[in-house]
């Protein structure tokens, strides 16, 4: 597999113009635009906007859902891989090396967008107002890149991109809601879930339910699902976990003649003081004063 550090090579390997900036390019996609034809990773950033009508596009495990208007993003090292593409309308590929954020507040920010870990699958779908936000600040960007290099270029089109991907998280949320009304509200399959895990008897055979597993079984990056629950319930993936656990404890503590170690491995806790610690944050006392409570 191939692994791009430079964007020249990036373009090279492509047949793209060169980059006006050794750190950031720009690629409109007019009907096609394939990046290699075999998988890939970078030490770069990738924002890409597209219409697919055609072809194959791949990174972490999932296929792209090539339904409407779509946005995707892809962060340093994370396999890729497009093929044999085609659109419907004009897309675009923006690519920025990781260095080229070293001192700008967007260096911190970027990682708070969980959406650089979603699927390909989980592709941000955006309305035709949405479509045209994100082609406003894309020439503008475009505008900086093509223009004569100075002292302000690179904040300003850091400060664009920036904008973006706060309206990126802005229309998830928004994507958040209306899905959950086409699907059915995630939390009660998650909940579902939880509670065929300890009716199977998972527990004894695989120790305390995961984040990974659960959204493996909702077919949903672990990312993607907890900020959908983040969304539905306030509460993330590990949170809802968490408060389950807490509620068979509650229960068993009260039903069960076990000690307070025996129902924390009967939960899957192989380290009872963790499960102890656990209880007394959620609950504000002890497992075995609670036992003790009438």
């Amino acid at each position: 597999m191939i692994h791009y550090k430079h964007l020249a090579d990036l373009h090279r390997a492509n047949n793209f113009p060169p980059p006006e900036n050794p750190m950031l390019s720009l690629t409109r996609c007019d009907n096609t635009c394939t990046i290699g034809d075999r998988e890939f990773t970078s030490d770069f950033y990738m924002i890409g906007f597209k219409k697919l009508k055609a072809g194959m596009i791949k990174y972490g495990r999932t296929n792209y859902d090539n339904q409407n208007g779509s946005m995707y993003f892809a962060k340093p090292r994370q396999i890729i891989e497009m093929k044999d593409l085609q659109f419907e309308e004009d897309g675009f590929l923006l690519f920025f090396h990781e260095d080229y954020l070293n001192g700008h507040v967007l260096h911190t920010e970027i990682k708070k967008y969980n959406f650089f870990d979603y699927e390909v699958n989980e592709a941000l779908h955006l309305s035709p107002r949405e479509e045209q936000i994100m082609w406003e600040l894309y020439r503008k960007i475009e505008t900086e890149y093509n223009g004569t290099q100075d002292e302000y270029s690179r904040n300003i089109i850091l400060g664009h991109i920036g904008s973006m991907l706060q309206y990126c998280q802005r229309f998830y949320k928004r994507q958040f809601i209306n899905r959950a009304e086409l699907s059915g509200k995630t939390v009660s399959r998650f909940s579902e879930t939880l509670a065929n895990y300890f009716k199977d008897s998972s527990i004894e055979d695989k120790g305390l339910p995961t984040v990974n597993y659960m959204a493996e079984q909702l077919h949903l990056s672990p990312r993607y699902l907890s900020d959908l629950l983040k969304q539905e319930t306030g509460k993330t993936a590990i949170e809802l976990i968490h408060i389950y656990l807490i509620s068979e404890a509650k229960n068993l503590l009260k039903t069960a003649d076990q000690s307070v170690a025996e129902i924390a491995y009967l939960l899957g806790f192989e380290n009872p003081p963790y499960f102890s610690r656990l209880f007394k944050k959620e609950v504000g006392v002890s497992p075995n004063q609670y036992k003790k409570m009438a």
